[in-house]
């Protein structure tokens, strides 16, 4: 489909040319132009073709999961059934979106590593504890040699809780060496799954979290235009505190309040978001709550756009209802105060999930790697941009286009 719009004053004819993959029945609609975003939570993602001044044998050659630009022999990752949009001028193929961004960082959730055979989880689902290393050590590798990857984050549960006790430092570590082998700095947060092993404590020293204290949240800014919130979504729980603790204490009179069952990580019988009262979950603290509002408050007044993480998703939309973090709610009530959150991530959810809640604040979900059986994979980047964060995903990851809503940049 080639659609032909009118010369700007002074300027060219621009034909808008799409792209499309096999699997993909072309339709006799007409493609938007550049400035048009696709409707939120699509699939059908641009993607970058180098842009070489070649003449038509530059056009894109494709197969089932790349394509080629044959002047300079570059090849692009397809996305599913995606529609690459690109602009022919009289010098040339040139991407209609041919900016570049701000930063890219890598992604990665649910590692839960352990050196035992593989299993399944409470629903069946097969669980590869060995193989899940292999995942990351892929990550780590494709990250290396794509060579913009600014940093990277991993979203939680970086070991599994059935790993014997007697062998929990030493598959942590095992798994960090991993990461250390990134060309870049790593930010980690831990899930449930990491204080089955070890005790909060331990773990903030051992994943060098950057807070200069003994606690697991904070906040870091890569560049100018963005900043970065980093949550202990179990700072009130009844994990990883000893259990004559005050916090152990209050946690599980929460649970005996909510969940009427005698197991607590049980949700049978609690309805909708209710079934988020198990023990395998966990709330952002009343201090954290304070903190995280005094964060939003300075980057809203340096006009930032915020990124908060967490191990817990935060809305229903993108999640299980059994894996929503207790007191999301809340969380949520002192984001929506500013404009200036554009993305939530989270892990936990293995099956991965998103969502865009009233306010217009994605919310992504995502796919763990300890689920990938041997030979795939599930991880990837995100390009990071003054106006959408484009997720590019492998194997399992869906890629995901995440664009900000125009009044909300405006109001910053």
């Amino acid at each position: 489909v080639k659609i032909q719009t009118p010369p700007p004053p002074g300027g060219s004819l621009l034909i808008y040319s799409t792209v499309r993959s096999r699997s993909y029945q072309p339709s006799a609609r007409e493609i938007p132009p550049e400035s048009s975003h696709p409707a939120r939570g699509s699939r059908c993602l641009p993607r970058h073709p180098c842009g070489c001044a070649g003449s038509s044998k530059g056009a894109p050659r494709f197969c089932s999961r790349f394509y080629f630009c044959l002047p300079c022999k570059q090849r692009f990752r397809r996305t599913g059934h995606a529609e690459v949009l690109v602009m022919a001028t009289a010098n040339g193929l040139v991407h209609a979106s041919a900016k570049k961004p701000l930063f890219t960082f890598g992604i990665i959730a649910d590692v839960q590593y352990a050196d035992i055979p593989d299993g399944r989880s409470f629903l069946g689902v097969p669980r590869y504890y060995r193989h899940s290393i292999s995942v990351l050590q892929r990550a780590v590798s494709t990250w290396n040699k794509q060579g913009n990857i600014k940093f990277s984050i991993n979203f939680g549960d970086t070991i599994d809780g059935f790993c014997p006790k007697d062998k929990s430092l030493w598959a942590m570590q095992k798994v960090l060496d991993e990461f250390e082998k990134f060309d870049g700095p790593t930010y980690h947060m831990f899930g449930n799954h990491c204080l089955y092993n070890l005790p909060r404590s331990k773990l903030v020293a051992l994943l060098k979290m950057p807070t200069g204290s003994d606690r697991a949240y904070y906040d870091f800014s890569p560049c100018p235009e963005y900043r970065f919130v980093v949550l202990d979504a179990y700072d009130f729980s009844a994990l990883g505190w000893p259990q004559d603790h005050p916090v152990t204490a209050a946690a599980m009179k929460l649970l005996d309040e909510k969940n009427p069952n005698t197991d607590k990580n049980s949700p049978d019988g609690l309805v909708d978001v209710d079934r988020r009262f198990v023990k395998f979950n966990g709330a952002v603290g009343k201090e954290q709550l304070s903190w995280l509002n005094d964060v939003l408050q300075d980057a809203s007044d340096r006009r930032q756009n915020v990124v908060l993480c967490s191990h817990l998703p935060m809305d229903p939309g993108a999640v299980y209802p059994a894996a929503l973090m207790w007191n999301y709610d809340e969380v949520m009530a002192i984001v929506r105060r500013y404009n200036c959150v554009r993305a939530c991530f989270a892990g936990h959810d293995h099956k991965g999930g998103y969502s865009v809640d009233s306010h217009g604040v994605h919310h992504r979900t995502l796919e763990a790697a300890l689920e990938c059986p041997p030979g795939t994979s599930a991880f990837g980047h995100i390009e990071a941009y003054p106006d959408k964060l484009l997720l590019v995903g492998s194997d399992g990851m869906a890629d995901t286009e995440m664009c900000f809503r125009s009044s909300d940049r405006a109001a910053l």
